[in-house]
């Protein structure tokens, strides 16, 4: 007579299916590994969209101040859905990278599918909310992300329009936190400086990653094998010195609601100061890949950041 009896699967094929499923994280696991790729530290480059708000003296303004927040806060989610897709296009080069290959899409810890999902869900997201602050400011919103978009998957490339590109990311969040403040007393000398700022983080960033892969960085990415250290230093200095300048010029002539231009130019030393000890930071520790991780790690940069910003407010608002 047949034994109609189930037999039991062996232990270890029990075993291999529990750590299978252990394996696939919780949906909790995948939306902190999604949070981990929407790069929340780097949310400190959109309080540019505040530079309108600030500097043209409306800042105690409810009404504008919470436009400017709000625009803030989209700016957040459609940049965190550009840092999934340069994430999800750089996968595999991203493997290659000391720091970059645990990212959660590199290390496999968060499945591609999922993270193309999220995209959609930011970018329409944020674009809409910020069409509610104003039509212009969801245009310029949209922009943002299609240029990102192109820069994700070609510009990024290309020497030297790599860089200028990022100052432009930086530039359109100026431009849009001026328009959701309808600002009136704003100065051009701003944008200049904003873009020479950025430059200047960019190149050294760039500078930063051929000293940390050295013959590597062209594998990681191709416009790093058409840099090298001496043009690098170079051309920071030029950066260096234009906005230097510029900023000074701005100061001179910084016509706000509340401030003359004698006062603001009292500034002027702490930008000198945060400026030089950046450039010591990239050139003498090797250190300046991530910005937003550099000036939180040193106390000096960090002091003098906060100091320079309570100073503006002080000059432009304190009569």
């Amino acid at each position: 007579m047949m034994d109609r009896t189930p037999k039991s699967s062996p232990p270890h094929a029990a075993e291999g299916r529990a750590s299978s499923s252990e394996r696939i994280p919780s949906f909790a696991r995948r939306l902190l590994y999604l949070l981990r790729t929407m790069r929340p530290k780097q949310w400190t480059k959109n309080g540019f969209v505040l530079v309108g708000l600030i500097f043209d003296g409306k800042l105690l303004d409810l009404p504008l101040a919470l436009n400017a927040l709000l625009t803030v806060v989209f700016f957040c989610l459609v940049s965190s859905s550009v840092y999934i897709l340069n994430d999800l296009v750089d996968i595999e080069r991203d493997r290659h990278h000391p720091r970059k290959r645990l990212r959660p899409l590199a290390s496999g810890l968060l499945s591609p599918a999922f993270a193309k999902g999220a995209l959609a869900i930011l970018a329409i997201a944020g674009t809409i909310g910020a069409s509610t602050v104003g039509a212009s400011v969801g245009l310029i919103l949209a922009a943002y992300f299609v240029l990102n978009s192109a820069y994700c998957l070609y510009l990024k490339n290309l020497v030297i329009i790599d860089v200028m590109m990022i100052a432009l990311f930086f530039v359109l969040r100026v431009v849009a936190g001026s328009v959701a403040v309808e600002v009136s007393a704003f100065s051009p000398w701003l944008y200049i400086c904003v873009s020479l700022l950025a430059l200047f983080i960019g190149f050294g960033k760039r500078r930063h990653e051929i000293v940390l892969l050295k013959e590597s960085a062209s594998g990681h990415r191709s416009s790093l094998g058409q840099y090298n250290l001496p043009f690098l230093d170079q051309i920071i200095g030029i950066v260096t010195t234009s906005g230097l300048i510029s900023y000074t010029f701005y100061s001179f002539e910084a016509e706000t609601a509340l401030a003359g231009p004698a006062r603001m130019m009292l500034t002027v030393p702490l930008i000198v100061f945060v400026v030089f000890r950046y450039l010591y930071l990239i050139q003498v520790e090797q250190r300046g890949g991530a910005p937003e991780d550099l000036l939180f790690a040193d106390r000096p940069l960090l002091a003098a950041v906060v100091l320079w910003a309570l100073s503006v407010v002080a000059v432009i608002y304190v009569e």
